[in-house]
């Protein structure tokens, strides 16, 4: 006799459970309970219907009710609500919102994916109309209409979160200046903070401001006198016109409307009021097989509590993919199929704006949690090979074991290519492999698509190398305890690129002159080593090793690494409401109210060369030039946009614009009279 199996939510792991169920028995009562409207949509396509990236709002909807019915030949049931399950009579109480009223329904076995609710938490002023969550279509299309038909000028978006920035992205691109406030000190929680300085710098180039470290202390709603705002000025609101969004900073950011993205919770009510445990998480317990403490019932997607892959802990990790596999995990246990689910690594991926986020195992808060050994590596390396056009770096940490080099986490951020460089060490972490293995992964080769040395088998490389301690590695964070006294910081970069930045009290001595200049370095002393990304501080590290300097250390990820996790992160008090009042970034020059048109006198392509080669580009070709002509230089590295900035700061040509429009940045710079005198590199106390 066949089972009749209840499911209680739709959309990844109900959905999923219940087409396995299907294709297992074509005979079995497969009965699917959903609250709303819909049984399956694409959730994580949400924010782009909102800024119109998405223009069809059917293409949300991945499967209808009667579609779903049709091929499954399910008993669908929306706009009912599971309100109460009663195991030992294996029943479930329904309430039809359409019919208001109560039934119940019998089950052999039970499905729970009731997913996870936005945290709206109790202040002041938060039920105002003006103040959104996302989570459904409902939600979508309700932000969608109000954009549409309110035409606000200015939204704060609390939570900085993968919604949270997808939302703030897609209601930029309909014009409106965002605010995004986030209580951490950097934006989405999953990453580290050296990696979220990435994604930083990114939003300010976007004219996005953001408060981090802050949190909404109240909403306001009357057109009374609120309080003064950063330029000292006084804060009104009419009722119906805006919204005052109090911090617990004491600011006060005046706005249209409000989107809360500040997380989820498990919806397990109706679980734990059935008697069925909860973990520490707040999660519904499940084991290995996804049941419950109640061997007929089965629970799936957000609402459960999970084993993280790495570290073993119970965790709540909301996505759509391990969702899918617990659905048709459950499905196949319900038939006796005994299928396992060994945990969640935590494998995401988003995109800011121009650049893409990638995330998979654990970071260093969570491995410090959990008590695990680890060190980690920084390499900035193209997406392709440099001399083919297009090529643009990206930055990956990995974090692996100190002693046997099991990978354990790994970020990834740019512009192209972070996609695959991902799965493929998601894929190594699942299959239990080491960063040894990541030296010989025989991966995919063609100039458009990689290097004959993938930015995979580099971070490898230089994992293993500190392992075996073929380069001894010391990081951003710990330059402020380097005792000057007893330690010399050498930068090996260029004389132009030392001059661009540099650690304070640096000296210079570039790598291809450090063989004839080692008698200016001390032997008695640290020497702590740095270039721009960490390459050429490995080769003038290998090189003092052989050469009998045996206290020197090498800045893992260079200048690069150090120089964003070390500057201004948040971007505050640029707008005044609809206006941008001041920012940390690049703006045309003045053209007097009009957008600046550029007739350049001298064009060059420095794309594919990574720092300092633009700005090497730009040099001779600003030396060629009359005072007053523009030059046009086109950069595939991100680092270009600061470079360029410092650059034309200290030589004194100004610089007209800067713009990143497919996958490239292109400058402007005007010539000046005369180049202001170069600061030269600090040498002349190397050896004392």
């Amino acid at each position: 006799m066949s089972l009749k199996t209840v499911i209680v939510g739709g959309v990844a792991g109900g959905a999923s459970a219940a087409a396995r169920l299907r294709r297992l028995d074509e005979n079995a009562e497969i009965v699917l309970f959903e609250k709303g409207e819909y049984i399956s949509f694409a959730n994580c396509g949400l924010p782009y219907y909102i800024g119109e990236v998405i223009t069809d709002k059917e293409k949300l909807v991945v499967q209808t009710p009667e579609s779903m019915k049709e091929r499954f030949n399910l008993d669908i049931r929306i706009n009912s609500e599971v309100v109460k399950i009663i195991p030992d009579k294996k029943l479930v109480e329904v309430y039809n919102k359409t019919e208001n009223k109560t039934y119940t329904e019998s089950y052999d076995r039970l499905i729970l994916s009731p997913g996870a609710e936005p945290v709206k938490p109790r202040l002041p002023g938060i039920e105002s109309s003006r103040i959104f969550t996302l989570r459904n279509i409902p939600d979508t299309y309700r932000i969608k209409d109000f954009v549409d038909a309110a035409s606000p000028k200015r939204a704060v978006v609390v939570g900085a979160g993968f919604i949270g920035l997808e939302v703030a992205e897609n209601l930029h691109l309909k014009g409106i200046k965002v605010t995004v406030v986030e209580l951490a000190d950097h934006v989405i929680g999953p990453l580290d903070y050296d990696m979220a300085a990435i994604v930083h710098q990114h939003m300010k180039t976007k004219d996005v401001e953001f408060y981090l470290s802050d949190a909404v202390k109240a909403f306001h709603h009357s057109g009374s006198l609120i309080a003064k705002d950063a330029e000292g000025m006084s804060v009104h609101v009419d009722k119906d016109s805006g919204i005052v969004v109090e911090l617990s900073s004491g600011r006060f950011l005046k706005a249209d409307m409000v989107i809360m993205g500040i997380g989820v919770r498990p919806e397990s009510r109706i679980a734990s009021e059935a008697g069925l445990k909860l973990g520490p998480t707040g999660g519904i317990l499940v084991d290995e097989y996804m049941r419950t403490t109640d061997p007929d019932i089965y629970a799936v997607g957000d609402a459960v509590e999970v084993k993280d892959f790495i570290s073993g802990s119970p965790v709540l990790i909301p996505l759509a993919g391990p969702a899918n596999k617990q659905g048709r995990i459950a499905a196949d246990n319900i038939y006796g199929m005994e299928e396992k689910y060994k945990g969640t690594q935590g494998t995401s991926i988003v995109k800011i704006f121009d650049i893409t986020v990638a995330i998979t195992g654990n970071n260093e808060k969570i491995l410090k949690k959990s008590g695990i050994e680890y060190e980690k590596s920084f390499t900035h390396s193209p997406s392709h090979a440099g001399y083919y056009p297009g090529a643009i770096p990206m930055s990956i940490k990995l974090l692996f074991n100190k002693k046997d080099g099991k990978i354990l986490g790994s970020q990834i951020i740019g512009y192209d290519g972070v996609d695959k460089r991902i799965d493929v060490i998601a894929t190594a972490i699942r299959a239990g492999m080491s960063v040894f293995d990541l030296e010989e992964l025989e991966l995919a080769y063609a100039p458009p698509y990689s290097s004959a040395k993938d930015p995979v088998n580099i971070a490898g490389y230089t994992a293993v190398n500190i392992i075996k301690g073929d380069s001894r590695i010391f990081h951003w964070h710990q330059v402020p305890a380097i005792n000057r006294e007893k330690a010399l910081l050498l930068d090996v970069r260029t004389k132009m690129e030392y001059n661009l930045g540099t650690i304070e009290g640096a000296v210079n001595i570039p790598v291809d002159e450090l063989r004839d200049r080692l008698d200016e370095l001390p032997k008695d002393k640290e020497i702590y080593l740095f270039c721009q990304v960490g390459l050429r501080g490995y080769i003038a590290y290998r090189l003092l090793s052989q050469k009998g300097f045996t206290k020197v250390w090498n800045l893992s990820g260079g200048y690069k690494t150090y120089q964003l996790a070390v500057q201004k992160q948040s971007n505050e008090d640029i707008y005044e409401y609809d206006s941008i009042m001041k920012d940390d970034m690049i703006k045309a020059a003045n053209c007097e109210g009009v957008e600046c048109s550029v007739d350049a006198s001298l064009k060059i392509d420095a794309c594919g060369l990574q720092c300092p080669g633009p700005i090497m580009q730009v040099y001779k070709a600003v030396k060629s030039m009359n005072e007053g002509e523009l030059l046009e230089v086109s950069a595939t590295d991100p680092a270009f946009q600061e470079d360029i900035k410092a650059w034309c700061g200290r030589t004194g040509h100004k610089l007209m614009s800067v713009k990143f429009e497919g996958n490239k940045f292109t400058a402007v710079i005007k010539k000046e009279m005369d180049m202001k005198r170069q600061v030269q590199p600090n040498t002349a106390t190397i050896k004392q």
